[in-house]
């Protein structure tokens, strides 16, 4: 190949003039030689190793303020609160509207009619568009509607592409106005409750969070009772009705829209759709219960299929208003997390659970809880619970030490960021405050306060919010695999009969 090249080469350069040929020799040696000096000076330097420096010397820029979206509040001539908040990063558009409803509000003998009510806002299509045409226009769309209503509360949201957004809202705006409950689709929804009524006792878990709920607030509270099939039986679709023409006015509701709109549009869709919900005959929507702690003591679920215990250990809690909150926020961390105390001591040392944890779990509008807990092997259950007994009484005899504390208030403090990492968050915890009559800044008041927490602070907080003597202990397991019996933590258990009621 190469004398091949070389043959072709003299062929071609006879071609040319002696002195053409000499010419031609010059600007390729001048060529080559300038590619040579180009790449030497491209060539990058050899890098240079940088001396690392320790830690506490490192320095770096102070992070700058949280700012909040600019929003506006309004209200129609019917009552309705709205918020808009622009954020035009994506061409989408979504909305969220809270209604001032919830399962509290429904009788003790219809336990569920609350959540079918809300199931069926938008599965039982509108009075203008049957269910599947409903379905059907927002797939076309690529958007969504969906409702429901829990215990305090109830909401409907949508989203959508920006240039769907006038049909889109006209379609929420249906579902929120006019729900048609298609009878059919009702029956659906209490079918798929049943089902979930006859797996109820299938999860450990789900039993010690459902019976420890009932220990705290009573079996008949809205905040722990269940489904039956009873209920179920009781509810029809004029019961549906009639919650809902009960509980939802527009002068009870709060409109959120946040996304890639015209705040002059904007505003004139939501005054020819919603603007026209008149108001009903909920104007006196009674609170919801504060919630009450109604047994103590040490309790026991009996599931001889089971080899490990499943615990629950607390009582009741406060609301998210309570002074004590940011010191009890700084308390869970100290005792949770891989650095916690309880996982250093009772999953660590003693290796009695794979996972322990314990909270203070407040609420915004009723008392919540003070749960603790884990799942441990059968002969380890009453050493776990003495030892959950042991921490719990630490944190209320002697201050945390100023390394832990350091410690919680940082991974507090540095988590205080994902409060506002959507305009969509922000929103609507404005829009939260305002539900349940909270200051708008009070994210900022609880920052303030766990900056100010000291060990004392703690300690006073863990003294006034955790009560030994109320405690509540429910342990799910294999009774005759606990070895020592329960009876060794010092009062008889009392056994739970969890058999759920057969259909009438």
């Amino acid at each position: 190949m190469r004398e091949a090249f070389e043959s072709y080469l003299r062929k071609f350069m006879g071609l040319f003039s002696r002195r053409s040929r000499e010419r031609f020799i010059a600007l390729l040696f001048l060529a080559v030689a300038t590619c040579v000096v180009l790449l030497t000076l491209s060539w990058p330097k050899p890098a240079q190793a940088i001396e690392p420096k320790p830690y506490e010397a490192l320095v770096f820029p102070p992070l700058g303020e949280i700012q909040i979206p600019e929003f506006e509040r309004y209200e129609l001539d019917n009552g309705l609160v709205v918020y808009l908040m622009e954020d035009h990063d994506l061409p989408l558009v979504s909305g969220s509207a809270t209604f001032r409803t919830g399962s509290y509000l429904e009788p003790a003998a219809q336990t569920g009619l609350a959540g079918i009510t809300g199931e069926a806002m938008r599965l039982g299509g509108t009075v203008n568009h049957p269910p599947d045409e409903l379905n059907q226009l927002l797939e076309q769309r690529a958007a969504s509607v969906e409702t429901s209503i829990g215990s305090t509360s109830g909401s409907a949201g949508f989203s959508t592409l920006t240039e769907d957004l006038a049909d889109v809202f006209e379609l929420y705006a249906d579902v929120i106005m006019q729900p048609a409950f298609d009878e059919t689709q009702i029956a659906l929804i209490e079918g798929r409750t049943e089902g979930g009524i006859s797996r109820r006792n299938d999860d450990p878990g789900d039993i010690a969070s459902r019976e420890f709920r009932k220990l705290i607030y009573g079996d008949e509270s809205p905040y722990a009772r269940m489904v039956e099939y009873a209920n179920l039986e009781s509810i029809s679709r004029d019961d549906v009705i009639d919650f809902y023409e009960r509980t939802l006015a527009p002068e009870n509701t709060i409109l959120g829209i946040v996304g890639d709109f015209d705040p002059a549009q904007m505003k004139a869709l939501i005054d020819r759709t919603l603007g026209n919900w008149q108001s009903g005959d909920s104007n006196a929507i009674a609170p919801p219960p504060e919630g009450q702690q109604q047994e103590t003591g040490l309790f026991f679920v009996d599931q001889p299929q089971l080899t490990q215990s499943t615990i629950h250990v607390g009582h009741i809690g406060g609301e998210l208003r309570n002074p004590y909150h940011p010191s009890m926020a700084v308390l869970n961390e100290v005792l949770n997390g891989f650095g916690g105390r309880l996982f250093n001591e009772i999953r660590s040392r003693q290796g009695l659970a794979y996972s322990v944890y314990a909270f203070w779990s407040p609420r915004f509008d009723y008392n919540g809880i003070f749960i603790g807990g884990g799942s441990t092997r059968s002969e380890a259950t009453v050493p776990f619970i003495e030892s959950m007994y042991q921490e719990l009484e630490k944190v209320r005899e002697e201050p945390i030490t100023d390394t832990e504390l350091a410690f919680a208030k940082d991974s507090v403090l540095n988590s205080f960021v994902f409060n506002f990492q959507t305009p969509n968050q922000t929103l609507s915890r404005l829009i939260r405050y305002e539900y349940y009559d909270y200051p708008t800044d009070f994210v900022f008041q609880f920052r303030d306060g766990v900056e100010q927490a000291t060990a004392a602070s703690v300690l006073e907080a863990a003294q006034i919010n955790l009560d030994p003597e109320k405690l509540i202990t429910i342990v799910v397991g294999n009774s005759a695999e606990i070895v020592p019996d329960l009876a060794t933590l010092g009062t008889e258990p009392v056994a739970i009969d969890i058999t759920i009621p057969n259909p009438a």
